[in-house]
């Protein structure tokens, strides 16, 4: 049986405890291991790919299949695949844009999910396996592999997510759904109900996002000038 969704309840207190604690308490113990790095990349890869059959089966399964549904859309979906890319592959351009979309946006939906059912509900389920799981492949990545952004990171992840909502605007119009919740808020009790009525709140969404993105990026800011006042001392 399906219980409201309870926001910042147990069982949402739980799985984003554990989107932390998994790849943390993981890259803690492969670091080491340049085999082990790799077996525990490819194994959040499986485990990202398994998530969207799922949702696939299940779509099909209970007749959801929609445009808004099946496309791959939005901005978690782009997360999703740039972060696959660079576990199979790492590369630093999709891991970049990878640390950038988890932060500033799927965590954002990770804190306040447009859910209406919580656990045991298919959709909570395969909610937070799917944006728990990217969230947690890329902090693998940055403390296990090692990656980080860079200075150049910032234009290139603002280029890509201009471009992103570009597209996203387009589907909508094409086919008058709401990918990156462009032409309405989420249903349910969200961040975005504290913006502006649409359509201004859009411009608040990217003037939030470039914010964000300079947020996420201050740390390694931080500690590389830091670095290079000690090389210096």
């Amino acid at each position: 049986m399906s219980h409201p969704f309870i926001l910042f309840g147990r069982d949402h207190l739980i799985v984003l405890a554990l989107t932390f604690l998994v790849p943390l308490s993981l890259a803690a113990l492969t670091r080491r291991s340049t085999s082990a790095v790799r077996a525990v990349r490819l194994a959040f890869a499986a485990w990202l790919i398994g998530a969207w059959i799922f949702w696939f089966w299940m779509i099909f399964d209970l007749g959801w299949q929609s445009a808004q549904t099946l496309l791959p859309m939005h901005l978690c979906d782009w997360a999703t695949i740039v972060t696959i890319a660079a576990l199979l592959v790492p590369h630093q351009r999709s891991y970049e844009l990878s640390y950038f979309w988890c932060l500033c946006g799927t965590l954002l939906a990770m804190i306040t999910p447009d859910l209406l059912y919580g656990f045991p509900d298919l959709r909570f389920d395969i909610f937070f396996a799917f944006h728990g799981g990217v969230i947690a492949a890329m902090l693998y990545l940055t403390f296990a592999a090692r990656m980080r952004p860079y200075l150049s990171s910032i234009p290139h992840a603002i280029g890509w997510t201009l471009i992103y909502f570009a597209a996203a605007s387009t589907v909508d119009v094409l086919f008058k759904v709401n990918f990156g919740f462009l032409r309405a808020k989420p249903a349910g009790a969200t961040m975005m109900n504290a913006l502006a009525p649409w359509p201004w709140y859009i411009a608040e969404l990217a003037g939030l996002a470039l914010v964000l993105i300079l947020i996420w990026y201050l740390p390694w800011l931080i500690a590389d000038r830091k670095r290079a006042e000690r090389s210096q001392a």
